[in-house]
């Protein structure tokens, strides 16, 4: 089957499933805002698939997330406000714009060059539509994406460090009015505020590092469980729980989990 009837045979099972008389209740009672949570859901778990080199599970998160897709025009078509069709169609248009050095024979030096060049083009973009340079980074992104984010749009209007250096000495700054709030309004909103610039300041020099905070993250949580997962074991070993530990017990347990597990 070629692509263009693939597509077309979901957008036909979307019509059917909506369809006033004959669809499926569940279908015909979603809206917008329904939805919206399942796109997020089945981009994370594309995210997952990829995560864990899952190939073949990948291929069916792909469609979950493209059902999405589909649904959503499907919506915007019924009430008029755009098909399928004018979604591909945009984003087409958008990727040919956005690639001068492949559609209309544009040079590019350097890949940072490139990267300007398409900061430069987004920013006209968003000047076009009378946006800010932050205006348009979605407030439902989850923080530390948009966090990072945030970051790489100030940056590239010139609001940054020089370099890696700046970004470090931020976070020690930033743990000092920490540690300034916890001493003086202990349990208040202030130390939340701090925590925040502290968590923020830490996604800015990830990204003067060249490391995805995201996956940072991630990796700093898959070894936590790991190393966990060692400690109990070894009191289970000894014929004890973690609860029933003393810190001196977990302290050792723990050192020899962070061996194990690097």
């Amino acid at each position: 089957m070629s692509n263009e009837a693939a597509i077309g045979r979901l957008i036909e099972i979307m019509q059917r499933l909506r369809d006033p008389k004959a669809g499926c209740p569940w279908d015909l009672e979603q809206t917008f805002e329904s939805i919206a949570p399942y796109a997020i859901e089945e981009a994370y778990e594309v995210a997952e698939a990829i995560e864990r080199r899952d190939y073949a599970a990948l291929r069916g998160e792909l469609g979950d997330l493209l059902f999405q897709v589909v649904f959503l025009a499907r919506l915007a078509d019924e009430r008029g406000y755009f098909r399928f069709e004018d979604v591909a169609t945009a984003i087409s248009e958008k990727l040919i714009e956005r690639h001068p050095h492949v559609f209309a024979g544009k040079k590019f030096a350097t890949a940072q060059e490139q990267n300007n060049a398409w900061e430069r083009q987004k920013s006209t973009e968003r000047r076009a539509r009378g946006q800010g340079t932050l205006d348009d980074v979605p407030l439902a992104l989850p923080a530390l994406k948009r966090a990072e984010k945030l970051g790489k749009r100030a940056a590239a209007v010139g609001f940054d460090w020089p370099d890696s250096h700046g970004a470090r000495a931020a976070i020690t700054a930033e743990l000092s009015e920490l540690d300034a709030a916890a001493r003086e309004h202990q349990g208040s909103s202030a130390v939340s505020d701090e925590l925040g610039d502290v968590l923020f300041s830490v996604v800015n020099l990830a990204r003067h590092l060249g490391v995805d905070p995201e996956e940072a993250l991630r990796s700093g949580n898959r070894k936590f469980a790991a190393r966990f997962t060692e400690i109990e074991r070894g009191m289970t070993e000894r014929g004890k729980t973690v609860t029933e530990g003393t810190p001196e017990e977990l302290d050792e347990l723990w050192r020899k989990a962070k061996e194990r597990v690097p």
